[in-house]
């Protein structure tokens, strides 16, 4: 039997056991266009069609998962290049207030005359402002007080201890938590509530916001 009618049996027999047409055309070593022709008129089983959707998956979860470790190999780079910036710039306590300010900035309240009001859901951010606002100035930690926001379905006692960790502020500084209506849709379980950080110093309050002010005056004109 000549070798080309060997390959075109052969084909079809791999076409009716499930296989693709690229499986065949490089197991034969022939052109997909050529297995196309060859094989269009042949009629898959239900068992060929069930091993071509298998095989459907499995390449799109392959390319999926090839995908996933890139990302994440471009996202360890990202990270050590921001490890490296941030180790190198010898931060002294001005350019952690002009951290702490720009933080403030974003998160804080716009009215300083009842000092500084700073809320966040984030744990990390909470406790950024904080370790910066500690490190930048001279604080009373006595006039640190929280408010938390939560949701029927948290327990009050257990987000208490939590925060009081997260904050490093004891419990008896925490003030009754506001208790926020849940639509009972959605109940994260990650989600720690919200902290309203409250520090009773207008002055202070409008030292940060003067040092925000200047920063998007040089660097955010418009115009």
């Amino acid at each position: 039997m000549p070798r080309l009618t060997k390959k075109f049996f052969k084909a079809k027999d791999l076409r009716r056991r499930g296989y693709s047409l690229k499986e065949i055309s490089e197991k034969l070593n022939i052109a997909k266009s050529t297995a196309s022709i060859w094989l269009q008129d042949i009629e898959l089983s239900k068992k060929a069609i069930d091993r071509l959707k298998k095989r459907k998956f499995l390449g799109a979860l392959k390319t999926s998962e090839t995908k996933r470790l890139k990302r994440e190999k471009f996202n360890i780079s990202l990270t050590k290049e921001a490890f490296d910036i941030l180790n190198s710039a010898n931060l002294d306590k001005n350019h952690l207030k002009l951290l702490c300010a720009l933080l403030f900035e974003c998160e804080g309240t716009k009215d300083t005359r009842g000092g500084i009001y700073f809320s966040n859901s984030n744990p990390e951010v909470i406790k950024a402002f904080l370790t910066l606002l500690r490190l930048s100035f001279d604080i009373k930690e006595e006039k640190l007080r929280i408010v938390l926001h939560l949701h029927s379905y948290h327990s009050q006692k257990r987000q208490i201890i939590f925060w009081s960790k997260v904050t490093n502020i004891p419990k008896s500084q925490f003030s009754r938590p506001y208790q926020k209506p849940h639509t009972g849709k959605r109940v994260k379980n990650d989600y720690q509530g919200c902290v309203s950080i409250r520090y009773y110093d207008s002055i202070l309050a409008r030292k940060l916001s003067a040092i925000s002010k200047v920063i998007l005056k040089k660097y955010g004109r418009v115009g």
